[in-house]
């Protein structure tokens, strides 16, 4: 894997993690309830929760791909493909419908952990995403067990610094993010953005 490929997979990986998913709203959420207190347990479910998921992805997937340059190329496909499904469901998504809770102070840590740990790693939008995300940045053929880890690796770290900065952002500007404003601007620029890569997969792959 070239150094070009790899900056241009840390390029797509924030853009995709910018757009609040069902994590973020999570982190969102329990942010404006609890403030800057649920920062650390958060960040900590974010993190473990994309390993696990990341994991259940890549078991016998790297395997699959480097012997098979036939099922390399329908998974490069159907990757194209669910992106531009994404981004089609979220630019007619609209306002989306989730709301945010009222302060539980009751809730420990703990709760605020798993809550989030459960929607992240158990989410399986999520686990399809990543076999679908992550082969479109590898080479066929070139250690394609280690790229994928490393990819994994890059994606988790970038996702613990984008959920710190929404938890932390989310604590000082309660109202802003829980406002349909919000939700309907992170739903355009976010849909537009995914069917852009969705298309520059498919034309890519053509390409070759």
């Amino acid at each position: 894997m070239s150094i070009e490929l790899w900056l241009a997979f840390v390029v797509a990986s924030a853009v995709v993690l910018v757009i609040p998913g069902p994590t973020i709203l999570t982190v969102i959420s329990y942010s404006i309830a609890h403030g800057r207190r649920a920062s650390i347990p958060l960040v900590a479910a974010v993190a473990l929760g994309d390993c696990t998921a990341l994991a259940l992805s890549l078991v016998g997937l790297g395997a699959l791909l480097a012997a098979s340059a036939f099922w390399f190329s329908v998974v490069k496909l159907a990757g194209g493909l669910y992106l531009l499904w994404l981004g089609v469901k979220l630019l007619r998504a609209g306002v989306s419908a989730a709301e945010v809770p009222a302060n539980t102070a009751a809730h420990s840590r703990w709760r605020l952990f798993a809550n989030t740990y459960l929607v992240t790693a158990l989410n399986p939008k999520g686990i399809v995403f990543f076999v679908a995300f992550l082969p479109q940045f590898t080479v066929p053929g070139d250690h394609m067990t280690l790229q994928l880890w490393v990819l994994a690796a890059t994606f988790v770290c970038m996702a613990i610094i984008n959920a710190t900065l929404y938890a932390v952002f989310a604590a000082k500007t309660r109202r802003l993010l829980a406002s349909h404003r919000a939700q309907r601007g992170f739903n355009t620029v976010g849909g537009a953005l995914l069917f852009a890569a969705g298309v520059w997969a498919l034309l890519a792959r053509r390409a070759v």
